[in-house]
């Protein structure tokens, strides 16, 4: 599967950040300048510049441009969360590898946990989540729940590795994001799911629920993603309210 426009931008200009063409303490050139270099739009430079700060290559001031902070890459993901659109930003980084694909019928500890009626159909796609720029440790064990009326986009899940399941659900049946709940519990990777994962048992890890919900109040997607401790950090900015 080809990277797309923006992973690739990202990938160059790490490689030139660590040859040395953009040494430490340097300013990378300005979003324009970048446009007309690489022939590519504004949106595919913004997101290659974001991939760059989630890597902790790069910082960005407003009236001072993009510095150059690391000559490598840190280690992790970390996740900033201001919106909805920062949130789902992770899919657009992270590709997935499906392992298990199947029909889930929800029993009264999941309906509890979800918030879902038990007995319940929903289409289960598991597997891990890995940079699409760099062959490193999984990021993440992912399970998405999809309403069962959508069971059909499976096929197109499978063939996007990179795209959002609720980008999907929105482009082809019209139902958006207009929520997210979302809930993070400190647990021990279980047995399970240490060999995916590629660490050990026991080891500690950020489990995150998450509830896709529409204009109407209704949740038609829901995931579980499990964190190692060690390759995830969780960021959010809060602002006082005003008057």
């Amino acid at each position: 599967m080809p990277k797309t426009l923006y992973a690739q931008l990202a990938d160059k200009l790490a490689e030139d950040i660590a040859s040395g063409r953009y040494p430490v303490g340097t300013l990378l050139p300005t979003e324009q300048e970048l446009c007309e270099q690489f022939s590519a739009s504004r949106f595919t430079v913004r997101a290659a510049i974001k991939q760059l700060k989630d890597m902790g290559l790069v910082s960005s001031r407003k009236k001072v441009g993009t510095r150059v902070e690391s000559s490598s890459a840190i280690g992790g993901y970390k996740q900033k969360l201001a919106t909805v659109d920062d949130l789902l930003q992770f899919d657009y980084a992270h590709s997935r590898i499906v392992s298990e694909v199947g029909d889930f019928v929800a029993d009264i500890a999941f309906s509890r946990e979800m918030g879902c009626p038990a007995g319940t159909h929903w289409l289960r796609i598991a597997g891990v989540r890995v940079n699409q720029t760099e062959e490193k440790l999984p990021m993440a064990w992912t399970e998405v729940y999809i309403d069962p009326a959508y069971t059909d986009i499976k096929d197109t899940v499978m063939d996007s590795p990179e795209a959002l399941v609720s980008k999907l659900i929105e482009s082809r049946y019209g139902r958006s994001v207009a929520e997210i709940r979302q809930d993070i519990q400190a647990i021990l990777i279980p047995a399970e799911l240490a060999a995916q994962l590629k660490t050990k048992t026991g080891q500690p890890a950020f489990r995150i629920l998450r509830r896709y919900i529409d204009q109407n109040n209704e949740v038609f997607e829901m995931s579980v993603n499990i964190h190692p401790a060690d390759r995830f950090t969780f960021s959010m900015k809060l602002l006082r309210e005003q008057g």
